[in-house]
């Protein structure tokens, strides 16, 4: 009885901790992850107060957590959109991952983690977080620009290709070898592919069998059906997430908007769970020691991140304060990134203060980069134009004013038009 009474005790404070944060996040506008980041290094092993009664209730939900972020991903696209945009943005999604895994990988060689831990930390690079940037772009009131089509292109190609890096990389940790990892990558394409043919020939028929006029049964149907494939699929080394990622594509119309409303307070709590939960399995000791590393690789992506999002804007047409804006809104890593960090500290223990300090800085960084990267990229070109256009003498010396100036008439014709303005 003591135990259960400090299982509770422990829970609530930290559910009501959570809640806390979470508003004091909306009031100044951050996201709250890198303050359950920071809760979770606060309360774990050599944090200020560790928890040790609710450590094993918080692993399941933060297991609970991952599946329903990739679930309610899912249910944002449907399989004609993905299919859409994995044909138009397929050269944007190979630029994305060449510019931005490559650091991730050379940074864990350097590190000397060795093939696995290079292949987990150019995860963590490489995706950005989809619903920090959602979040973003919905604040600054974006959603109707002409660049917004092409960031979420982007997304969409990161998260379908997580279908397929997710099952590689826990193959990978697993130590089956090359082999063992072809056979997985296989299952991990054979699985996607099935399952959108599956919702696009079969997608109404799906939705129909799942569909119920009752909230509380669609609940638990679509719940239900979401955790047993998920566990199927991490039987079959696919990754759970994975799983959970190929049901939501699968539900489509009415049914994937109802349980969109209905689960997304649960995988509200459940996230947040799982952040607080990857902050308590981090020594806080361990982070300072990683901050310059995890700074550079940061600054890093930073700057290709950017570059993904100029690239990919450049090819649909759009402006350069467009193409701008577009690059500094990608920046935001988040969910993801932990997700990887998360699958891998097991076997490599090291990535996990890292992959922490790396998210903390981009989910800090990501908003104000949307927010600041075209009016600084603007001025910087526009003083760079000044400066390549500077006032030429049209004859002699020029004669001063009687303040010292140049008179007027001794400017071009160009330079006096862009002083007026």
């Amino acid at each position: 009885m003591h135990d259960t009474t400090a299982l509770l005790v422990e829970l609530g404070s930290v559910i009501l901790g959570l809640g806390i944060i979470g508003r004091f996040a909306g009031r100044i506008g951050l996201s709250p992850i890198p303050l359950y980041l920071l809760a979770g290094l606060a309360f774990g092993e050599g944090g200020l107060l560790p928890l040790g009664a609710s450590e094993e209730f918080t692993a399941i939900g933060a297991e609970i957590g991952v599946i329903l972020l990739l679930l309610l991903l899912g249910l944002e696209y449907s399989a004609s959109e993905l299919v859409t945009s994995l044909k138009t943005q397929y050269p944007s999604g190979v630029v994305d991952f060449v510019l931005n895994a490559t650091p991730g990988a050379i940074a864990g060689l350097l590190l000397g983690w060795g093939p696995v831990g290079a292949v987990a930390l150019a995860g963590v690079t490489w995706i950005s977080s989809s619903g920090v940037i959602a979040k973003v772009m919905t604040d600054m009131g974006r959603l109707g620009n002409r660049e917004t089509p092409v960031i979420l292109g982007v997304l969409v190609i990161e998260d379908l290709a997580m279908a397929v890096y997710l099952p590689l990389l826990t193959a990978m940790l697993a130590g089956v070898g090359l082999a063992g990892g072809s056979i997985a990558l296989l299952i991990a394409l054979g699985t996607v592919g099935f399952v959108l043919y599956l919702a696009l020939r079969h997608g109404r028929l799906i939705s129909r069998a799942v569909s119920s006029d009752n909230p509380e049964m669609l609940l638990l149907v679509v719940l239900g059906l979401t955790v047993l494939v998920a566990g199927v699929a991490q039987q079959l080394q696919v990754s759970a997430a994975v799983g959970a990622f190929l049901v939501g594509i699968a539900l489509s119309g009415e049914v994937a908007e109802g349980a969109r409303k209905l689960l997304t307070p649960l995988r509200d709590l459940f996230a947040a769970v799982f952040f607080v939960f990857f902050g308590l399995s981090t020594d806080p000791a361990e982070i300072p020691p990683v901050l310059l590393p995890a700074a550079l690789l940061a600054v890093v992506t930073v700057f290709t991140k950017i570059g993904t999002g100029w690239y990919a804007s450049r090819r649909a047409g759009i402006g350069p304060r467009g193409r701008w804006r577009a690059g500094g809104t990608l920046v935001a890593r988040g969910e993801f990134s932990i997700v990887i960090a998360g699958l891998a500290v097991a076997t490599e223990p090291r990535i996990g203060p890292i992959a922490t300090a790396y998210v903390l800085i981009l989910v800090i960084a990501g908003p104000l980069t949307a927010r600041w990267t075209e009016p600084v990229a603007s001025r910087l070109q526009a003083a760079l134009a000044g400066r390549r256009t500077k006032p030429a003498v049209t004859r002699g010396e020029p004669v001063p004013s009687r303040d010292g100036m140049p008179s007027h008439d001794d400017l071009t014709p160009e330079h006096a038009g862009r002083d007026s303005d």
